[in-house]
């Protein structure tokens, strides 16, 4: 298996610039990459020299007929609500961003997702070690 391309600091510099601004928007990483959540659900991101979205079925639609757009392939699985731009950096600043606000509007509208419980860390059997004292 090929290791993934590190995104490069212009890339998240042109995604977080084109973020829409405070609405409860989450940043965090995901398998090392930038990406943006709502509710709990993520809605944008970039994974290695592209740009992906969470679109409605009509907005995929409209995304996937332009050129340096796909569908969102990771380790061999397709995710089906999401579409790529590649080399986005060729693109216009103010649609891309247009593409992230209705990604945003459309994990908006999703049921907040629920935090999946930790589980408990299970000490191992047996007496704890004991320190020497020097």
């Amino acid at each position: 298996m090929s290791k993934w391309k590190a995104v490069t600091p212009e890339h998240v510099a042109l995604f977080d610039s084109c973020l829409p601004s405070g609405l409860g928007i989450e940043r965090r990483a995901m398998f090392g990459c930038p990406c943006a959540f709502v509710n709990g659900n993520m809605f944008a991101g970039v994974h290695e020299t592209r740009f992906l979205m969470r679109l409605s079925p009509e907005d995929r639609e409209r995304l996937l007929v332009e050129p340096d757009a796909g569908p969102f392939v990771v380790l061999g699985r397709t995710m089906r609500e999401y579409v790529t731009i590649e080399a986005p950096e060729r693109r216009d600043p103010a649609e891309l961003a247009g593409w992230i606000a209705r990604a945003f509007a459309f994990a908006s509208a999703l049921p907040p997702k629920q935090a999946k419980p930790r589980k408990k860390r299970v000490a191992a059997e047996g007496p704890s070690p004991r320190r020497r004292r020097s």
